[in-house]
């Protein structure tokens, strides 16, 4: 009896050490039996704002089911909610293994469509996810530069798709806020008496951005900064630039 009862200590103190730890059992997965209750279970979790819940459900449903367009659908929509949750580097993912695995689905536009927002609602720096969202001239020019390419890819390859006018706005959001990026870069390089850094980055917007508002004043920097590295070729020719495009410009009336 007494042996009984030692051998019998080690299972209590089990499970008081898991009572004491908060244990609690794992909870079951999906019970769907089949790929279309599956999915529907897990688009009632994403309609619902329950993204968490439905990106565990859709992964669910991928792994017991991986072949089939809800099996499909589930990828485009995992990335969905993981850009409503705002995790923009798990939602450029997940449109890059379908558009890498699905070249040639019907619904390919979408998943650069998403990436397109994933990629201009990224911030410059990630640990600061608390702050209010920088303006885009502000952010990483690396990540607007992405933004912009992944929404031109819609309008040059789809150009029917239902998200190629939208898509036309965005890049012209993103070229703005591109060519303001050079233009402070530019004015930051002449305030720091590097005319020549000044004018090259002043150039690139023109050269780059020509479509952009930021090019009077690109021009007008070109002209500063060749008049102070004593290039009086260029500074005249930029000057004439500018008369010609801009002839009631702001910029003319300071010389």
């Amino acid at each position: 009896m007494f042996k009984s009862t030692l051998r019998s200590l080690p299972v209590v103190f089990a499970l008081c050490a898991l009572a004491a730890c908060g244990y609690t059992p794992p909870k079951p997965g999906s019970t769907a039996k089949d790929p279309q209750s599956a999915y529907a279970e897990a688009k009632e979790q994403l309609d619902s704002g329950s993204y968490e819940s439905a990106i565990a459900t859709y992964e669910q449903l991928e792994a017991r089911f991986p072949y089939g367009r809800h099996a499909q659908q589930a990828q485009l929509d995992t990335a969905y909610a993981h850009y409503r949750l705002k995790e923009n580097e798990a939602t450029i993912a997940d449109c890059d293994r379908f558009i890498r695995t699905h070249p040639n689905h019907p619904n390919v536009d979408y998943a650069y469509y998403l990436k397109g927002l994933a990629y201009e609602n990224a911030k410059s720096e990630e640990w600061f996810n608390f702050l209010p969202q920088q303006p885009l001239s502000d952010r990483d020019a690396k990540a607007t530069s992405n933004a912009f390419e992944t929404f031109k890819i819609i309008v040059t390859r789809y150009p029917q798709s239902k998200y190629a006018e939208d898509s036309r706005i965005h890049m012209q959001t993103l070229l703005e806020a591109l060519a303001t990026h050079e233009l402070n870069a530019a004015r930051y390089y002449l305030k720091r008496r590097a005319p020549l850094a000044a004018a090259n980055r002043a150039q690139a917007v023109v050269v780059k951005y020509s479509t952009s508002s930021s090019v009077e004043e690109a021009l007008a920097l070109m002209i500063q900064s060749y008049k102070e590295l004593k290039l009086e070729t260029l500074r005249t020719d930029t000057e004439r630039v500018l008369r010609q495009n801009y002839p009631q410009s702001r910029f003319l009336a300071q010389k």
